[in-house]
């Protein structure tokens, strides 16, 4: 008998039922994107470098480690010639590869035809396969978009097909090692997370007010939208339109129609995440609502049965509901690791509700968008851009194919527009922060947000009265949390409340001010701050008043990226008079697009990588980072908070987990590398490993304005 897992009580897997398990689950898995045959194959062969003696005398006796997934990796090019299926087994220990080049690539460099150029004589003979395993056969179906000039379109499909196979290897795995023991699913299905919501809605009964006989018409355009063939779809809804229930209304209703598997929320912020999770949680049960970012944490000592099931629904979205993040949804489709792919094939055949797609990243936008329209193509997938300021992003998908055209759920986006109108946007002449300041301190309730973390901290230092408060990412979450609940307490209780803040304020902090000033920046941002004024709309538009304000500081410093939305905005606003109409943003965003240029709007060249000839699968995988990791994350003691110092003694002791680290990101400061260089070498930093500082100082930290860098920053100019 050839054994493909042991476990330390004794008991073997046969490699045979491992294989045969393997594929079957697999098969399962690329079924859903019409390549189950493909699947079937990749799982069948992946481990055929387990039937040598080497490897058998490294499982039995604890021999020498062997190379095993480059044997079933030859054996599919040798006998087939499928290079598809051979990446894959090739690539499913170490990620996937790049491909090489098959004349230029050498014996064991790092490239798939490095790896089929080993020396294996005599090292692995695997032939024993033929003992129980039929020689592989090529696949009769081909999904009809491969093999074409455009390479995307195959290396999209090797990722899926190699999803489907580690996710695949690892449960099967899972199985036996556990003897059944760990227990995934046990969510509610699609149908009945639908019949909760609609429950749940009658509850709401009909609309009396204006406002929300408004809601209503929205909430019915989404029904009738659900409808309609699967695609691309746009909602652009105003804050205050009911933009959340009434994308889940879609979502569930488009889902049970044409029986899509799951349904996931792409959300840019936590702040947004943790809300849009908690309407959800309350409408559909907290069993039911996964959210899959840095900032939660289901690895608790303590956790139960249904906190076992969300972790491990994490590591490969087989639950029916997901809210995620930019960076976790299309970092994963374009990654190379393993952990990162394991998930993927799990987004074919779902809804994605894309929230505030404007916040799709300019310098990966191109990449991006032929993502998603390459879910919507080939995977079944449909797609909704939901926000309140759209970009025109129609040409984009239209470069892709003329089938991908987007419709818009609430075509009178105008009339929207007039009607959730709820502020007046004015430009205020000030020349210095001092007078900003002298302006704030006229109003018992304000918001100002600026554009630079030095800025906030200076302009709440010349505040004055009660009720004054300071937030940026400077402040650690866990304290810009505390924070966030004392200003909305005060909002609520008509408290005297003066906020000076980055922007992290400005988008989807349910926040309500009765006036607001913002430093001028991109439309779409001045246009999301304007959403924390008269954001329950219990004053007249005319009243609540958002100022913008320009100090026309030097550009020398900033980074394009921030300075290009400021130049388009200061010349969009010059063309027309109502700077939040729906012509002003369509305007602003295409001035944006055309200044940066075409290619900038893929500046590391993805789609060109991914487009050539040979496919770097790994390089790509490295490049492709939403959040460019500039910096080092420092760890803020909190002497009287018990759970901060718990966690400090653990990470002083040198102990390292990803559930120690997800809580201690509650408590660190991330800083840029010259700023971490001040901080040491003024002796406030101490080195704990490579990725995490401790700061030394405690005056270095204030609990009104976080970390003191006492330096210019323009880098971190948003946060």
């Amino acid at each position: 008998m050839y054994v493909g897992h042991t476990t330390e009580d004794g008991r073997k897997q046969k490699l045979l039922d491992h294989l045969q398990g393997t594929s079957a689950l697999a098969e399962k898995f690329a079924d859903v994107f019409d390549a189950g045959e493909w699947g079937r194959s990749v799982g069948l062969y992946h481990d055929c470098g387990k039937f040598s003696r080497a490897y058998q005398r490294r499982i039995l006796e604890n021999g020498p480690r062997v190379d095993h997934s480059t044997a079933g990796a030859l054996l599919i090019m040798k006998k087939i010639h499928n290079l598809f299926l051979s990446i894959c087994v090739a690539s499913h220990h170490s990620g996937l590869l790049d491909e090489g080049n098959r004349r230029i690539s050498t014996a064991g460099d790092s490239t798939f035809y490095g790896r089929l150029k080993k020396d294996l004589s005599g090292k692995l003979d695997f032939s024993a396969y033929r003992q129980e395993l039929p020689d592989p056969q090529p696949p009769k179906t081909h999904p009809n978009f491969l093999y074409t000039e455009d390479n995307f379109y195959s290396s999209f499909f090797v990722r899926m097909l190699f999803s489907c196979l580690v996710d695949a290897d690892f449960l099967d795995t899972e199985h036996f090692m556990s003897n059944g023991a760990v227990k995934r699913d046990g969510f509610a299905s699609i149908q009945e997370l639908h019949d909760m919501f609609f429950e749940y809605y009658k509850h709401f009964g009909e609309p009396t007010t204006p406002i929300n006989k408004k809601r209503q018409e929205i909430y019915q355009q989404c029904l009738a939208a659900a409808e309609k063939e699967p695609g691309i779809f746009s909602l652009t809804v105003p804050t205050g339109g009911g933009k959340t229930l009434s994308s889940l209304a879609f979502a569930l209703k488009h889902a049970v129609k044409y029986r899509k598997q799951r349904i996931i929320y792409v959300i840019p912020y936590t702040s947004i995440i943790e809300q849009t999770a908690d309407v959800f949680r309350n409408i559909l049960g907290t069993e039911n609502v996964i959210e899959h970012h840095m900032n939660v944490d289901y690895d608790d000592e303590k956790a139960d049965a249904e906190m076992e099931r969300k972790k491990l629904a994490t590591e490969n979205w087989d639950a029916p509901l997901i809210v995620t993040t930019n960076v976790q949804f299309f970092e994963s489709l374009f990654a190379a690791k393993t952990s990162r792919c394991r998930k993927i094939h799990n987004i074919a055949n779902s809804v994605i509700i894309f929230d505030e797609a404007q916040m799709l990243p300019e310098s990966y936008l191109r990449p991006c968008i032929r993502a998603i329209g390459e879910l919507v193509a080939n995977y079944h997938c449909s797609a909704v851009l939901c926000t309140a300021t759209q970009p025109n992003l129609d040409a984009y998908f239209a470069e892709i194919g003329p089938t991908l055209a987007v419709r818009e759920i609430c075509p009178d986006v105008q009339s929207l527009y007039n009607f959730f109108r709820r502020t007046t946007y004015q430009f205020l002449d000030v020349s210095s922060l001092d007078e900003v300041a002298a302006k704030l301190n006229q109003h018992e309730q304000v918001l100002c947000i600026t554009n630079s973390k030095k800025d906030a901290q200076n302009l709440y230092k010349a505040m004055d009265g009660e009720g004054c408060y300071h937030l940026s990412t400077f402040m650690c979450p866990a304290h810009r949390r505390k924070v966030l609940s004392v200003i909305r307490q005060r909002l609520k209780g008509g408290l005297p409340c003066k906020v000076v803040s980055t922007s992290l304020i400005q988008a989807g902090v349910d926040v309500d001010f009765p006036v607001v000033y913002r430093e001028i920046a991109g439309l779409d941002s001045i246009i999301q701050s304007g959403g924390r004024c008269n954001r329950e709309g219990k004053h007249k538009a005319e009243e609540s008043m958002v100022y913008i304000y320009d100090l026309n500081k030097s550009s020398r410093g900033i980074p394009a990226f921030v300075r290009r939305p400021l130049e388009v905005t200061k010349m969009t606003t010059q063309k027309h008079d109502d700077i939040a109409s729906v012509e002003s943003i369509k305007d602003y965003f295409h001035e944006l697009h055309y200044l940066i240029g075409r290619n900038q709007l893929d500046n590391k060249d993805i789609l060109k990588e991914l487009e050539g000839k040979s496919i770097p699968f790994a390089n790509v995988g490295k490049e492709f980072k939403l959040i460019e990791e500039d910096g080092k994350n420092v760890f803020i003691p909190l002497m009287d908070d018990e759970e901060n110092q718990e966690i400090l003694s653990k990470l002083k002791l040198g102990l390292r987990s990803r559930s120690l680290l997800r809580k201690a990101n509650q408590y660190v400061v991330s800083v840029y590398n010259n700023q971490l260089a001040k901080l040491c070498d003024t002796g406030k930093l101490e080195k704990l490993d490579e990725e995490l500082y401790l700061l030394r100082d405690p005056a270095a930290y204030s609990m009104e304005t976080g970390l003191d860098i006492n330096m210019e920053d323009g880098i971190g100019i948003f946060l």
